[in-house]
């Protein structure tokens, strides 16, 4: 089984189970709110990538060369937005989202963002 990417800087480490789309993690405790992070790739379709959908979708079902760079993109923005937050000083990141936005036909930008924190396990009850 593969483990899950973990982000460190200067010593900080967030680990990719250490982030959600919720404002708490269960069983963790926040101790400092360092802000918001994000991660931004402006990507655009080849020509080839253009094309070879285009002959995709006259058969139907799932585009995959498009699928693909979509999957692609939002790994690199979210991998931005896990160094940024190891870049603070985060141990995990709340909150968490997707957007994007086409710039111009052909191009488009996406952003993962969240709040960076510093949590600790809570007590043992």
């Amino acid at each position: 089984m593969a483990t899950q990417p973990q982000y460190t800087h200067a010593g900080t480490a967030v680990r990719h189970e250490m982030v959600t789309t919720a404002f708490e993690l269960d069983n963790f405790e926040i101790v400092k709110n360092l802000g918001v992070v994000r991660g931004i790739v402006v990507r655009s379709r080849s020509i080839f990538g253009t094309i070879g959908a285009g002959l995709q979708t006259l058969v139907g079902g799932n585009i995959t060369l498009l699928s693909n760079l979509c999957e692609k993109t939002r790994n690199e923005a979210f991998d931005l937005m896990m160094e940024h937050a190891a870049q603070l000083g985060a141990n995990a990141v709340i909150g968490a989202h997707y957007d994007a936005t086409d710039i111009m036909q052909g191009v488009t930008e996406v952003l993962a963002y969240g709040t960076a924190v510093v949590v600790k396990p809570k007590p043992q009850q």
